[in-house]
């Protein structure tokens, strides 16, 4: 800004050659001047979003940050949590696509399309989806299989791997139902991944009294909030960080998920976390 420029060299230069250099009328710069001595009328809500933006670990973008601030009582429009979101220089990293694809053709016997994306639950433990996804480090990968709730968007339980096989998908899978009470019987989507044709995770959805529903071969979108998870938890946790080794990564992986869990508000949950958003849903 011209005017800060100008204050900055003044006790070195002429006043009147400083005006006349930066092209501005005195009483403009007396103007402006006064302006900037006054305290800053937003001081505390830009206090609030910077402390909301970095307790998160810069994983929030405007609405969620608006999420939080309501949930601490500011009234303010998202659209001024996002003018001084940009004014402060507070940036969300924007996600990047990135997929594991575990189809290898028919290896077992595959399901019908039951889910048929309608990803809306009225009560925990109706609808869940499932998939797994890969991280590489240098030359070893890490494979994590989440079973969420679409109730709440809630990862009920998860399995993570050296490598994506049966091991994994049945362990994530058996500790999700372990998790259900008498008379609950959910129904569960996956892709057509070769683990979820199998005739041990099929045994396991029939012992339960599950049922079983599969997106079409080739379509992401018929599983698509378990795809915007994975997005999510590789833009907030994997390719910004460097890892040395896989272990610290797995470290990683069970405190986000935990996090996300307990503490990520989500605007489609009210400006909850899916545990509190259960809990609410619960008592009323």
């Amino acid at each position: 800004m011209k005017v800060e420029a100008v204050i900055s060299l003044k006790a070195e230069h002429r006043l009147d050659a400083l005006l006349q250099a930066a092209g501005l009328a005195r009483s403009t710069f007396f103007y402006h001047r006064a302006r900037l001595a006054r305290p800053d009328p937003q001081a505390d809500l830009k206090t609030a979003i910077t402390t909301a933006f970095h307790t998160a670990q810069r994983r929030y973008g405007h609405r969620r940050v608006h999420a939080v601030l309501a949930g601490q009582g500011w009234r303010v429009a998202k659209k001024t949590v996002l003018k001084l979101m940009r004014q402060l220089g507070l940036e969300c990293p924007v996600r990047r696509r990135r997929r594991y694809n575990a189809y290898r053709g028919e290896a077992g016997k595959t399901a019908p399309n039951l889910l048929a994306r309608d990803f809306t639950a009225t009560a925990p433990n109706q609808k869940w989806v499932t998939d797994v996804t890969e991280f590489s480090i240098s030359n070893h990968k890490i494979y994590l299989s989440p079973v969420m709730d679409l109730f709440d968007r809630q990862i009920i339980a998860y399995a993570i791997d050296h490598s994506p096989n049966l091991a994994l998908t049945n362990n994530s899978l058996r500790d999700a139902l372990a998790t259900l009470k008498p008379g609950q019987a959910p129904l569960v989507h996956s892709d057509q991944g070769f683990q979820y044709q199998h005739a041990s995770w099929r045994a396991q959805l029939a012992t339960a009294g599950a049922i079983q529903s599969m997106s079409r071969k080739g379509n992401c979108l018929d599983n698509a909030v378990i795809e915007n998870f994975f997005g999510h938890l590789k833009e907030e946790l994997f390719h910004h960080t460097i890892y040395t080794d896989t272990t610290a990564l797995v470290t990683a992986l069970h405190d986000y998920i935990t996090w996300y869990n307990n503490h990520r508000v989500s605007t489609r949950l009210e400006g909850l976390s899916p545990v509190q958003y259960r809990a609410q849903a619960l008592v009323a």
